[in-house]
Parts: C-alpha cells; sequence; structure tokens
C-alpha cells in the first residue's frame, strides 16, 4: 500500500469516526431570556413598553446587545459543540428569531426556529430552536391552554434524534403577580393540560421520549409540578423525572426574589431517558448556567441575574433568569 492510500484511508476513519460519535451528545437548554422585544410597533400586540420613545428607551443599540448576549450565554453553554435544543421563553415574534440564529457566534448551528404566535395579553411567545444536524423536525403544535384569562400557548414539537422519536413541549406558565396562592390554580391548570397530552404520548409508547421544559413560574415541589403534572425526583420510580428537583433547598436557583432563589425553570424528562436502553440523559440532574458577566452583585454582596430592565430603568443585564440545560448520549 502506497503512503499516499494510507493517508487517505487514515483521513476517511477519521472522518467516519467523527460521524458515529456526531449524535453521541446532544446539549438541550431551555433559557427565558427577558423581553426579547423587537424595536418595531406591533399593531397586533401590546409592545408599546418596548419602543425607542417608549419610557424604557428600547433602541436598536439595546436590542443588538441582548442579542449578542443571549448568543453568548448560548454558546458558552457548549462551546465544543453547540446546543442542539434550545427552548426559549419571552420572545416577542419570529423576527426576534430569526435575528438572533443570524448572531455570529450562533450561525455554525444553522439554527431553525419553530415558533406560534400565542394569544399572550402581553404579545410574548415561547418558541424552539434546533440544529438540522442534530435534530429531524417532523411537526409542532400550539397546544392551547384557556383557563379563562390569556396565557402562552404550550408548543409541542415532535422529530427524531439518529431515528429515535422525541417529544419536546416547551412552556412558560403563568405567572405569580398577585401572589403565589391567588395564582396557583392557573398554573395547576396548564399542568393539568400539559399532563393529558403527555400521558397520551405515554399510553401509546410507554418507552417514548418526552422533554418538558420552561419557565413554569412553579418550583419542582409545588402542586403543579409534584401532583398536577407528577415530577418526581431523579431517584424516584415516576413516570416524569424534573431534573432541577436536587437544586431545591440548596440555596441556588434560577431566578431571584427579594433575595430568596427560586427554581422556576424546570426540566422534566420521562423515565426512558434515565435507563440505558437507546437515548439517556448524561447525569441524572439538570444544571444551571451562570458566569460572573450574566451576574449583579450588590452592596451587601448578594448575586442575582443582572437583568435587562428594573422598571423603566435600564441596566443593560441579559436577563433576569440563568439558563437551565442537560445533556443525553446514545
Amino acid at each position: 500500500m502506497t503512503k499516499n492510500w494510507l493517508v487517505i484511508l487514515t483521513f476517511l476513519f477519521l472522518v467516519s469516526c467523527q460521524s458515529r460519535n456526531e449524535f453521541r451528545q446532544v446539549t438541550i437548554v431551555s433559557y427565558n431570556v427577558e423581553n426579547l422585544f423587537d424595536t418595531e410597533d406591533d399593531p397586533h400586540v401590546n409592545d408599546n413598553e418596548f419602543l425607542p420613545t417608549s419610557e424604557k428607551k428600547w433602541t436598536g443599540d439595546r436590542y443588538e446587545k441582548k442579542l449578542n448576549d443571549i448568543a453568548r450565554v448560548l454558546t458558552d453553554i457548549s462551546p465544543d459543540d453547540l446546543p442542539g435544543i434550545i427552548g426559549l421563553a419571552e420572545i416577542e415574534n419570529r423576527r426576534v428569531l430569526e435575528d438572533l440564529v443570524r448572531i455570529k457566534r450562533m450561525s455554525p448551528g444553522n439554527y431553525q426556529i419553530v415558533h406560534h404566535d400565542s394569544p399572550d395579553h402581553r404579545g410574548i411567545d415561547v418558541a424552539l430552536l434546533y440544529r438540522p444536524d442534530k435534530f429531524e423536525f417532523i411537526t409542532s403544535e400550539a397546544i392551547a391552554v384557556n383557563p379563562g384569562f390569556s396565557t402562552r400557548d404550550i408548543l409541542y414539537v415532535y422529530g427524531k434524534i439518529k431515528n429515535e422519536d422525541f417529544h419536546f413541549f416547551v412552556n412558560h406558565w403563568p405567572s405569580r403577580i398577585g401572589g403565589l396562592a391567588k395564582t396557583a390554580p392557573h398554573r395547576m391548570f396548564v399542568a393539568g393540560v400539559l399532563k393529558q397530552r403527555v400521558d397520551r404520548i405515554l399510553t401509546k409508547n410507554p418507552e417514548a421520549n418526552v422533554v418538558i421544559m420552561g419557565d413554569m413560574n412553579d418550583e419542582p415541589h409545588n402542586e403543579s409540578m409534584s401532583k398536577v403534572l407528577g415530577a418526581g425526583m431523579p431517584d424516584s420510580n415516576s413516570k416524569l423525572v424534573n431534573l432541577m428537583a436536587p437544586f431545591e433547598g440548596q440555596k441556588k436557583g434560577t431566578y431571584c426574589y427579594r433575595g430568596n432563589w427560586n427554581v422556576l425553570d424546570n426540566l422534566v424528562v420521562s423515565s426512558s431517558l434515565m435507563d440505558e436502553k437507546g437515548f439517556r440523559v448524561v447525569a441524572p440532574v439538570g444544571s444551571i448556567f451562570r458566569e460572573a458577566w450574566m451576574e449583579y452583585t450588590d452592596k451587601q454582596g448578594k448575586v442575582t441575574p443582572n437583568r435587562t430592565y428594573g422598571g423603566p430603568n435600564y441596566y443593560g443585564g441579559v436577563s433576569d433568569h440563568f439558563p437551565v440545560y442537560f445533556e443525553i448520549e446514545k
């Protein structure tokens, strides 16, 4: 065998190995990006708060900074192999998603967009971004939630990862504004709608791969998550497992309210992703991504996510939430 043929065969072997390992791991991210609005007035949604002429003075420069900051967060989570699936909350429309995926840091992922306009009274939606080399998109649906007030739809996305079926649900449940006890029934209602759809999938195929993500505005122990949805601890025998549950009681979280950390951003998977067959989660617990530049430290030394706005005041941070993520492998 000549030297040139040896070089060619070695190259082909390395390419083959790289191809086989391409889908070995996939990073899945969920992130509430805190009011990602464009700067144009849309008469069909209530976006007056985020215009250059508004009290917030939401200018093109501020918009571009936020896009670049979000892109930095998402790509820093998994710099060696960009996330394959990204669920987003608090985005205004498809345009802001198109602007985001065009950011230089994001462009290597060739991200495709799944988005449906929702009836939310503030004009904010949820969305899913995916890398087509990691995820084969098949279909999507906006699951209507109508508990007597306008809120975000649940985004359902179905597709395949390395020929295995995956069902993704992206959520942003009703807020706690008005009090935790008073608003809890709203979130339990949405949890019930989601539970019905998940049960339908798992009844048909108990081994189905289901991933539920988003800002639920409730923590893993709250009734909406633990009882209505039925998401248990990673070491439980639950059909649904909340990878963020172990963070409760550790003074860690994804959102900080009046000095108290909350785990409002949840990652729930079906039990099939916890076993050794097919795809499985790499670690039995999710991760919270935070770096110093994403944080704000007050005069007492307390650290919180550095938000973009506090009322009308521009702080220049990326978001009032930290993103959460986990990895699956096969």
